[in-house]
């Protein structure tokens, strides 16, 4: 059998490690999130933080981020995808023990700022490499990788919510979580693809305004995240406030729409690969609006969870495409990746301010009005993910491994 017969057998099960490999780095990022947001009442309490305090410090996470999403392209051009991936996930989840051990709420937002920007700008590199991965695969297979993220999350809570109910000391259990992380973030990133820039290919800048085609994706992002930010921090006050149900019954509205985005979006693969990208997001456009319109005319609990998880369902593939659509716009797929991502992280950090500040002037119900009105903004944009001719995932065969692919560099394994 001659080597590129050989390279040709191959291909497929290498292909499929990577794909697991670069899942499982998605499920690590999404745990220590996970497990963060379970000890942050902690946290509140160990260093008799006020709601002020508190909320300047959780602003921190997403300025880091922000701030330093621009690096991650050239971090990447210059180590590789592969290493790159294992330092900045290796940071942020060595990072998740740092918040716990803080002495007071300085040193706390410091703490919060590296754990921001580590985040972001891993978070940045595991979305071009899940590109690269979905453009050797030859089929879509990005929603799949946030599902993962979500189902990350939610084992982070699985395991830190009875930590918290027990009273495990908070430094113990981020300090343990982070260990275990660390660890299989460092094992995890050996199957990841290791892309590299042409001998020949510039750099892309350290700091860039992201080019227009991204800030237009990133534009029907804002719409998704903001209907997913505010809806994840103000479903179960509203069921509780408008529509009269008691707080357990408000927890349902919460979950309903956490786990319909979590499950929607590891089968959202298969909606991308049967209906195209743009229906598959005009689609959910539909959904949310749908369920957005039940959240605001609803006056009894039932209905406003059935219109929670109509938004979870329709909003799911929201970020998934934008990123896919992000990677194949330009030479520097990183660089737009994270323009689309500062754009849709800052519609996640402003929503709940923004329907709290709207619900204070006027009404829950307005602040879902303005909700359901961006998740409309879905089905008149979706065109904006549409791929470009020569870039659509189809199903065809994948290419060879050592072939120069859309990031525009050379991968080598």
């Amino acid at each position: 059998m001659t080597t590129a017969a050989a390279d040709d057998k191959t291909a497929p099960s290498r292909i499929r490690r990577a794909h697991m490999a670069i899942a499982i780095a998605f499920a690590v990022h999404g745990a220590a999130s996970g497990t963060f947001a379970t000890r942050i009442p902690w946290i509140k309490d160990h260093l008799s933080l006020g709601p002020g305090a508190l909320g300047l410090a959780l602003a921190c996470p997403a300025i880091g981020s922000s701030l330093m999403m621009p690096l991650a392209g050239r971090l990447m051009h210059r180590l590789g995808s592969r290493t790159a991936l294992r330092v900045l996930l290796g940071m942020w989840t060595a990072v998740l023990a740092l918040p716990a051990v803080m002495p007071g709420l300085p040193w706390l937002c410091l703490a919060l700022l590296a754990f921001g920007a580590s985040a972001g700008m891993a978070d940045v590199v595991m979305n071009a490499i899940g590109i690269e991965v979905e453009h050797r695969k030859g089929k879509s297979i990005m929603s799949g990788l946030h599902g993962m993220w979500s189902v990350g999350t939610l084992v982070g809570a699985a395991i830190g919510v009875p930590a918290a109910h027990a009273g495990l000391d908070g430094r113990i259990h981020l300090g343990a979580m982070a260990a275990a992380l660390l660890v299989t973030s460092y094992l995890v990133c050996a199957g990841v693809p290791d892309i590299r820039p042409d001998a020949d290919e510039a750099a892309p800048p350290r700091f860039a305004l992201p080019p227009r085609t991204a800030l237009v994706i990133g534009a029907i992002g804002f719409c998704g995240v903001f209907a997913e930010g505010g809806s994840s921090d103000w479903c179960a006050v509203y069921l509780r406030d408008v529509a009269g149900a008691s707080p357990g019954i408000a927890a349902v509205a919460y979950t309903a729409f956490s786990c319909t985005m979590a499950v929607t979006r590891l089968f959202g693969d298969f909606a991308v690969r049967r209906l195209g990208a743009v229906r598959t997001l005009r689609s959910g456009g539909v959904l949310a609006t749908l369920g957005g319109l039940l959240v605001v005319l609803s006056h009894s609990p039932l209905p406003a969870i059935a219109g929670f998880a109509l938004l979870g369902i329709g909003i799911s593939v929201v970020v998934p495409l934008c990123f896919a659509a992000a990677g194949r716009s330009g030479p520097h797929p990183s660089q737009a990746i994270a323009g689309v991502a500062t754009v849709t992280y800052t519609s996640g950090l402003v929503a709940p301010a923004a329907i709290g500040g709207i619900a204070g002037a006027t009404s829950l119900t307005v602040s879902f009005t303005l909700v359901t009105v961006l998740t409309l903004g879905l089905v008149l944009g979706a065109g904006v993910v549409r791929p470009a001719a020569g870039k659509e995932v189809t199903g065809s065969p994948a290419p060879a491994p050592g072939v120069a692919a859309a990031t525009g560099g050379a991968a080598a394994d």
